[in-house]
């Protein structure tokens, strides 16, 4: 059970329900996983799911980069449910089933494409070192130019406050979905 459960449709407060209703027009699918948690802060949920409608859908990077972003952050943050969510996606995407292999097992994928590798040091330093070097920043700049940098910046700062959001409220996945290995300390 989540530290903040699922509130039932008929409990919703009015903030709650407008919150809802305008997440169902944008993403035309239920409210789950951390947008149910955020919905105890309506408010905090649908800025969320503005960022989360333009970084996921229409950034600057090929959905397969996103999708690898995402994968590097959940697994930097060990996150069950945004991994079960997003790995069937980033293969749907087009990144090789070797690559999700190697993040999920907490190593560096060695069959990725150049853009690939760009977006998975990017992240990996970003993640790792809190900045990137000036190398990774000039590599990914000549790659995406420099609003692809702050929409590949973006992707990671969102996928690991939704990676938080989770965490903190200890969200399980649903009975069968994959899960990743943990590893020590």
């Amino acid at each position: 059970m989540s530290r903040l459960p699922p509130i039932a449709p008929g409990a919703y407060t009015a903030e709650q329900k407008q919150a809802v209703e305008e997440f169902l027009a944008a993403r035309k699918v239920a409210i789950s996983g951390p947008f149910e948690v955020m919905l105890h802060s309506p408010q905090v949920m649908t800025l969320a799911r503005s960022m989360g409608d333009y970084l996921r859908f229409r950034s600057r990077l090929p959905a397969a980069l996103c999708e690898l972003v995402i994968l590097v952050t959940a697994r930097v943050w060990s996150q069950d449910y945004e991994w079960s969510y997003h790995a069937p996606i980033a293969a749907q995407a087009g990144l090789a089933p070797s690559v999700i292999a190697a993040i999920r097992d907490g190593r560096r994928p060695r069959d990725m494409t150049e853009e690939q590798e760009i977006v998975y040091d990017f992240s990996t330093e970003l993640h790792r070192d809190r900045r990137v070097s000036d190398d990774t920043f000039r590599r990914a700049e000549r790659a995406f130019g420099r609003a692809g940098v702050v929409d590949l910046v973006g992707v990671n700062g969102y996928y690991t406050f939704l990676a938080m959001q989770m965490n903190a409220a200890a969200l399980r996945v649903a009975d069968g979905a994959e899960t990743l290995p943990r590893f020590p300390d």
